[in-house]
């Protein structure tokens, strides 16, 4: 079977917002802002499966996301120690036959700012999210990814870089999606973080 490895993102310190919209979200072991955090995205999706299984034989890092898709797959672990969840990527790729740096690298595939949302406006996506709540007046980040994963490093970036809300997060399937919301100024910030991030790691 041919497996490909199509995002492997290693974050070192999972942002507070990040860490608790994947709480809110997950069905798995939650994850603590300040703790090392893998995602794994594989082509294709039943393949996941083995990936966890693998993973956690090897180290004690522990899963906070599984989802299988037909085309996709994806997985989150994470752990206290940096080790550990390094472990387990080194686990995952030694069982797929890849290199952490042999993953699809990502692109931006959309980006836009609404500034001052109208009430209506935000009373949809606010239907919709898993995250904070979007204020009308506020401005709106909105970011897409292929592959999907990589959106995780986009927010986890933008979150770093300013005071913004994560309003939703969207890290599987065809393309990854990322909505934050704050002050026009603010917003500016964390839109010129995330699309710096995945455009270096594009090049």
């Amino acid at each position: 079977m041919s497996i490909t490895l199509r995002s492997y993102v290693f974050l070192d310190s999972l942002q507070p917002q990040l860490a608790a919209f994947t709480g809110t979200t997950a069905k798995g072991f939650l994850p603590l802002a300040g703790q090392a955090s893998l995602w794994v995205e594989t082509a294709p999706g039943m393949i996941i499966n083995r990936v966890t299984d693998v993973a956690l034989k090897a180290t004690s890092a522990v899963p906070a996301v599984q989802v299988v898709e037909r085309a996709f797959g994806l997985l989150e672990l994470h752990h206290d120690e940096k080790g550990e969840v390094h472990a387990a990527g080194d686990a995952i790729c030694a069982f797929i036959g890849v290199n952490a740096k042999d993953a699809t690298k990502p692109k931006v595939t959309s980006n836009q700012i609404i500034r001052a949302v109208e009430p209506y406006q935000a009373q949809l996506i606010n239907r919709n999210r898993s995250g904070m709540m979007l204020i009308p007046g506020q401005s709106l980040f909105i970011l897409e990814t292929e592959p999907a994963a990589w959106i995780v490093l986009a927010a986890n970036e933008a979150e770093k870089a300013a005071n913004v809300s994560l309003v939703n997060l969207q890290p599987y399937g065809a393309f990854g999606r990322l909505w934050m919301s704050g002050s026009e100024a603010e917003i500016d910030s964390a839109a010129a973080a995330a699309i710096a991030v995945i455009e270096a790691l594009g090049r």
